[in-house]
């Protein structure tokens, strides 16, 4: 088996490609050429991986490099992917993660038809949530340029799939985390700055709206999900997602707690350039669709994955300088 893997050198990329390398299949990575190239994430696999030259902006390189590797499975996770970015860059947000998605499945549909086609779609799409839990049926109710794309991408991708006869699905994926996170997600940056005021380089951690909720699950839980929507006889979408919902502020004090930091008062500071303006105030999935047609469940508690995420930046600062 072949697969092809758009953003493979982010978090998500890195361990979807883990994960199918363990599977026994072939894995290629489109990779978009900038001046300064970061394969941190991939770096122990990349002997075992093939890399391509190819851009969503691009509609000929990602042509090319569907009809050069004909895969079986294109799992396409690149894209502008920082919600507080797509108020800055919203032009830009929606030529990768919404035109992007466009692209990609042209190049499928025209390159290599047969291949079965897995879109990222996101919990940010239900926005100013209608209802709660929020499933596959949740009308959309976006709040931010990057919600707006990625609900284009969603229905572009249900639209190929009903007029092309395409395996096409969606998986509409809720918080999920790890040590691979960027730096500039807030739980990435809340056990990242909890390290560094552990070992004295920083005293605070600036940060917007505690009260929001979300439902963090652990990335590399979710990849197999991806991989299991594609293994059906017939393409669905999915939400993928705990059942529970937590605050950024529990975040915090959970990964103070974990720090041994009594106080997570004395290092929080507000800043008013993290609070967005249109906030999503609580999001919670329910993924009892997954669990019932192909029997994904979540492995890592909230707990646990603060603490894999703590742990994995007190072991990184407590061995970096800076």
């Amino acid at each position: 088996m072949k697969a092809l893997i758009t953003g493979i050198t982010g978090q998500d990329g890195s361990y979807l490609a883990e994960f199918l390398l363990e599977k026994g299949y072939e894995v290629y990575g489109l990779n978009r050429r900038t001046s300064t190239q970061n394969f941190d994430r991939i770096k122990h696999i990349i002997p075992h991986i093939k890399l391509l030259s190819g851009d969503l902006i691009d509609q000929h390189s990602l042509t090319n490099a569907i009809q050069n590797t004909k895969p079986d499975e294109i799992y396409n996770l690149a894209a502008q992917s920082f919600v507080q970015a797509s108020w800055e860059q919203p032009v830009l947000t929606g030529e990768f993660t919404a035109l992007g998605v466009t692209r990609m499945l042209e190049a499928v549909r025209l390159a290599c038809p047969t291949a079965k086609f897995y879109q990222a779609s996101s919990s940010e799409m239900f926005g100013k949530v209608v209802e709660t839990p929020q499933k596959e049926t949740t009308p959309f109710y976006p709040r931010s340029p990057y919600g707006v794309a990625k609900v284009y991408g969603h229905w572009i991708t249900v639209n190929y799939r009903e007029s092309f006869n395409m395996f096409a699905c969606s998986g509409i994926l809720f918080n999920h985390e790890s040590p691979r996170r960027g730096l500039e997600f807030v739980t990435r940056k809340i056990a990242n700055g909890v390290a560094r005021v552990k070992y004295g380089k920083q005293k605070t951690i600036k940060l917007g709206n505690l009260e929001s909720k979300r439902d963090w699950g652990f990335a590399k839980d979710y990849v197999e999900a991806m991989w299991l929507m594609l293994q059906q006889p017939e393409p669905d979408d999915f939400v993928v997602a705990t059942g529970e919902t937590h605050s950024v502020k529990e975040f915090l004090q959970l990964a103070c707690e974990i720090a041994g930091i009594p106080s997570w008062e004395s290092l929080y500071e507000h800043d008013n350039q993290y609070d967005r303006p249109a906030e999503v105030d609580y999001l919670i999935g329910d993924a009892s669709k997954a669990k019932q047609k192909f029997g994904w469940t979540p492995k890592t508690p909230f707990k646990e994955l603060v603490r894999i995420m703590v742990e994995a930046e007190l072991n990184l600062e407590k061995n970096t300088n800076v």
